[in-house]
């Protein structure tokens, strides 16, 4: 594995940088974090500008932890806008490596193959990098970090920590690199996939390294992590045996959909169950979309946080495989009242449609009429085409119109946040 050199690019606090480039400021001298006013100030800022980071503030705070005697510009969030822009750089990477060679890990970052590409550019991976580092900035305005690894794990690493310590952002390592550089590095959370629950039972057993993991007990770390162990044990010698190519191949057993939000208040038994019948049929309008269908439903209800209780949970499988909003919200509701406290108040919901299929698997059962669910089928595409050319508030239905649904407001929003469109 070896003989493979990745690149991974980070878009340096991307969305607080799109948005200083939009005003025509300079991201690195700005103070400037995106979040919404028009939510409390327990609200998370998605970014904060390096302006703001080099005076400690975390990238992920809450806008109440920001110290009061610092001016800075609040930018509401516009998530269409940052999706813009990274299409816009993800094209600029097309121009130098094959989209084969390409795994998209988050809208700001990616890692890439450039093993096969050194040779016909006559460049370094490092040359290579700040080309299109430097391509990036030229088109968009949008400062990039890089780190480069002789495997997947490694690129991430040099990234997320070498980089940080090098004059140009860019970090290099190799495994001999790495042991000899970040062996003894502290807090171990700085690392790819230890999170702080990992790192607290390691430390239970005076675990504070990576070269305190890479000569640990081997059969300790199985039996507290089970197969898992096998990863962080690589990883401690900076080992990865994933190549890109078996990230393009991989394919899931089994596929689903889902959506989620978080209530901007407690909600009554009742109200939670508009919420969950506005979700399901939403869903069941994507299911249509994509050409899909589903025989399984799951819920996740998470009650408010006056109650130290744990979330309701369930999953209700149907006598038929479909798309059908009319059947598809009357098992969840059906769901939702078996599992979920009607006396309680609820604040966060999951729906997740399970064993998604291609729509040629639709099947019915004996108390379905087809030629009446052909006809709701074809309402649905109706409505999307409408969505689509109107926008998707053009066409709702009565529930969306009770107070308390958030149907309105959600399709305003990608990824819970405001899209920055009208």
């Amino acid at each position: 594995m070896s003989d493979r050199i990745y690149i991974c690019i980070d878009l340096k606090s991307f969305y607080a940088s799109v948005e200083c480039r939009e005003r025509g400021l300079d991201a690195m001298t700005t103070r400037l974090v995106v979040a919404d006013p028009d939510r409390s100030e327990k609200t998370i800022c998605l970014a904060v500008s390096p302006a703001l980071k080099k005076l400690g503030i975390p990238g992920r705070c809450r806008v109440f932890e920001i110290p009061k005697g610092i001016d800075y510009i609040m930018a509401p969030p516009r998530m269409q806008l940052y999706i813009d822009y990274s299409a816009e750089i993800y094209s600029i990477y097309l121009k130098y490596i094959a989209k084969e060679d390409i795994h998209v890990y988050s809208i700001d970052e990616v890692f890439m193959d450039v093993t096969d590409y050194l040779v016909m550019y006559q460049m370094t991976a490092k040359d290579l990098g700040i080309t299109i580092m430097q391509d990036v900035y030229k088109s968009t305005g949008i400062t990039a970090t890089c780190g480069i690894g002789t495997n997947l794990y490694l690129a991430k690493v040099a990234l997320d920590i070498t980089a940080k310590h090098v004059e140009d952002h860019i970090g290099i390592l190799d495994e001999k690199m790495y042991c000899k550089t970040l062996w003894k590095h502290k807090p171990l959370t700085d690392f790819w996939r230890i999170g702080r629950g990992i790192a607290n039972r390691l430390e239970t057993q005076g675990i504070y390294t990576m070269e305190d993991i890479a000569h640990a007990d081997e059969e300790m770390l199985y039996r507290m992590f089970g197969v898992d162990a096998e990863l962080l044990i690589d990883h401690a010698w900076g080992r990865e045996t994933t190549l890109m190519s078996d990230i393009k191949s991989y394919r899931a057993k089994t596929n689903s959909i889902s959506s989620g939000q978080v209530l901007p208040r407690d909600y009554s038994y009742e109200e939670g169950k508009l919420i969950i019948k506005e979700m399901a049929d939403l869903l069941s309008l994507e299911l249509v979309e994509k050409g899909l269908v589903t025989d399984s439903i799951t819920l996740h209800v998470g009650y408010s946080n006056r109650y130290a209780i744990k979330p309701a949970h369930g999953t209700i499988g149907m006598t038929v495989t479909t798309s059908s909003s009319r059947q598809i919200v009357a098992y969840t509701e059906r769901l939702y009242g078996q599992i979920v406290n009607p006396h309680q108040f609820v604040r966060r919901m999951t729906i997740t449609f399970n064993r998604v299929i291609d729509e040629v698997y639709r099947q019915y059962d004996l108390f379905t009429d087809p030629e009446d669910m052909e006809r709701e089928l074809q309402l649905q595409k109706a409505m999307l085409d409408i969505k689509g050319k109107y926008g998707k508030n053009a066409i709702l239905k009565g529930m969306n119109l009770e107070k308390g649904a958030t149907t309105i407001e959600r399709n305003q929003q990608i990824g819970g946040h405001k899209s920055g469109e009208v």
